[in-house]
């Protein structure tokens, strides 16, 4: 246990499993209050059963703006201010791009996209009145580059790259941070689909070397600690930023 987040309110999306879960411990374990927010409700519990009494869940859409504001209201309602959000909640459909349906586009665009425009904008009002914060939008190394059947994901991971530069440059004056994370292949049940258009899973770890010199998936806890840095007063100095964390793969 540490203290680079103690007296600090956050909250986490897609906090019931992968990196969301890593973060919202990791979060925990340096002093944080957090908001745990997932769409699926058993895993979310599953998340706060495992941190404890600092940890609230919340089962929420963060495509729907109306639930992402009361979650961002009662977080402030229920521990005093708000610090830092992590909006990292997201979805991978991948698809043969001509025969993606518009179902799948606009659930990936509603969740990608709009949910880091609403978990910011709800959020923002009250790091003002708190003096400022730490927003945090996970993008990822398709929102750098593209791979094979991730066209729309990749488009919704580009438009968060521009999303948090614009967000901290609106802000820039009043202490409130935006940064993105651009993770490469994490082992994440996210990336689970994208694997089986690609030969499988087993397949893509045999030949990950490949595409990520480092030679291995990245593990959720390390991007947490990507995403802590960001949270924590030792990114002062950071707004505007992408940071990529992906084992070397958009170093080629």
């Amino acid at each position: 246990m540490g203290d680079r987040l103690a007296g600090k309110v956050t909250i986490v999306t897609g906090a019931g499993s992968g990196i969301g879960r890593a973060t919202a411990i990791r979060f925990a374990e340096e002093g944080a209050r957090v908001t745990c927010v997932d769409v699926a409700g058993d895993a979310v519990m599953e998340t706060v059963a495992s941190i404890g009494a600092t940890a609230h869940a919340v089962v929420a859409d963060v495509s729907d703006p109306r639930q992402v504001q009361a979650y961002t209201d009662a977080t402030v309602e229920r521990w005093g201010g708000l610090h830092a959000v992590f909006n990292n909640a997201g979805v991978n459909i991948p698809g043969v791009f001509h025969e993606v349906p518009d179902e799948v586009v606009d659930r990936t665009l509603d969740v990608n996209v709009k949910g880091c425009i609403y978990g910011c904008r709800y959020a923002i009002p009250h790091m003002l009145r708190g003096g400022g914060g730490s927003l945090i939008n996970t993008s990822s190394v398709n929102g750098l580059v593209a791979e094979p059947f991730l066209a729309i994901y990749a488009t919704s991971k580009g438009a968060i790259v521009m999303l948090s530069k614009g967000i901290a440059l609106d802000y820039a004056k009043q202490n409130i941070r935006c940064n993105a994370i651009a993770p490469g292949w994490v082992d994440t049940p996210i990336n689970y689909a994208h694997a089986e258009m690609l030969g499988g899973l087993k397949e893509v770890y045999a030949t990950i070397d490949s595409f990520q010199p480092i030679g291995r998936p990245g593990e959720p806890r390390e991007i947490a600690n990507v995403a802590l840095f960001l949270a924590s007063d030792e990114s002062s100095f950071v707004t505007g930023s992408v940071l990529v964390a992906d084992g070397g793969m958009t170093a080629k």
